[in-house]
């Protein structure tokens, strides 16, 4: 019987839609997985389950030295990491470089061209290269960002995030057959409670939408927790009698939340990706996105299954929420339908066959 061979995630901050493609990778693929991980965060607290053939290990258990001879004990195939933000899993993946193996820089950041970013390509191409055979990003900034940083195109893939289609595709098709007779009129938000997400907007134009009396039926949820959650929800528009805030809602709770909303809008003024909004678009739902959201590339049609608006800008938010309150039921049945096969074009299987494709690469 053979071995096995080893695949080395050394991550930060572990969530469910990645672990969806870890099972799709031992499973397809047969291969043993370790994945090195950093803490829960108190602000997105999931609770996460790991396949058969799918060992963590806690990095607060290892200095550096540990964090190698544990890799070294491992001796994987290949080994993915989260950024340059670690400088041990930046040794690790030095080391196995050394011996020839693939190791790849997994970001999901975008390319501004600020002075900022120059100067990391700067320092970077000092080290990144004796460190790095590959670049897996998620969309075409964070790939233009991989090539500024020297990776020839060839080694620069995109779709480091997909999610979990096997849960969100069947709940959409579902949705989508039931709301043929009545869609929900509730837009929903998932986001933590941080500055760049833009709740504090997002509830003051949504409450004078109410308040002009141009809402009809509508209301506004949001799911989610951190630092700004008690702030937004005590602020005279966060109190509003049609806006809820749901807290932090685990994934197999999301299901009840979304059967209740028919359509999502993501505010930020800073996010490179947001899976939240894959997800939604598998489970049927019509989307508005801030320019700034970077996941819009792939997931969103102008016209076909939502809109953008300028990030930050409350009168562009205020015109977008518009054309969804002004939008029937048919129409938005048919926006998430659209949604819909637009999630569908990535999954964790496809996420998967990356991971191979690379393990035979040098």
């Amino acid at each position: 019987m053979s071995v096995p061979r080893k695949v080395l995630f050394l991550y930060t901050e572990l969530a469910p839609y990645f672990l969806a493609g870890v099972e799709r990778l031992v499973a397809d693929h047969g291969v043993e997985v370790h994945i090195v991980r950093w803490p829960v965060n108190r602000e997105a607290p999931f609770a996460l389950r790991f396949a058969d053939r799918v060992k963590v290990h806690a990095r607060e258990a290892f200095d550096d030295a540990g964090l190698l001879r544990l890799v070294q004990d491992i001796d994987p195939a290949i080994a993915f990491a989260s950024g340059w933000v670690d400088k041990g899993y930046l040794k690790a993946c030095r080391a196995l470089r050394r011996r020839g193996l693939p190791t790849v820089m997994c970001s999901d950041t975008a390319w501004r061209g600020d002075a900022r970013q120059w100067a990391a390509v700067v320092a970077a191409r000092l080290w990144l290269h004796r460190t790095f055979s590959h670049a897996w990003v998620t969309g075409a900034p964070q790939a233009r960002y991989a090539r500024h940083l020297g990776f020839a195109e060839a080694r620069v893939r995109t779709g480091f995030y997909s999610a979990d289609t096997d849960r969100f595709l069947p709940l959409g098709a579902r949705l989508l057959h039931e709301r043929a007779a009545h869609w929900p009129h509730r837009f929903l938000c998932v986001a933590r409670y941080i500055p760049t997400k833009g709740h504090q907007l997002l509830c003051d134009v949504f409450a004078r939408l109410c308040d002009e009396g141009l809402a009809g039926d509508w209301e506004l949820w949001i799911a989610g927790t951190g630092e700004l959650h008690a702030q937004v929800a005590a602020s005279p528009a966060g109190r509003h009698a049609r806006i809820r805030h749901l807290g932090f809602v685990q994934a197999d709770d999301m299901p009840k939340v979304l059967e209740a909303c028919g359509a999502f809008v993501l505010p930020s003024t800073y996010e490179p990706w947001g899976v939240v909004v894959h997800e939604q678009a598998c489970a049927g739902m019509p989307l508005v996105l801030s320019s700034a959201v970077g996941a819009g590339e792939r997931f969103l049609r102008e016209g076909r299954n939502g809109s953008r608006f300028t990030a930050g800008d409350a009168e562009a938010l205020r015109a977008a929420l518009l054309r969804v309150l002004r939008t029937d039921d048919a129409a938005l049945l048919t926006m998430g339908g659209h949604s819909r096969a637009l999630g569908a074009d990535w999954t964790p299987a496809d996420w998967s066959r990356v991971v191979m494709d690379l393990i035979g690469t040098r």
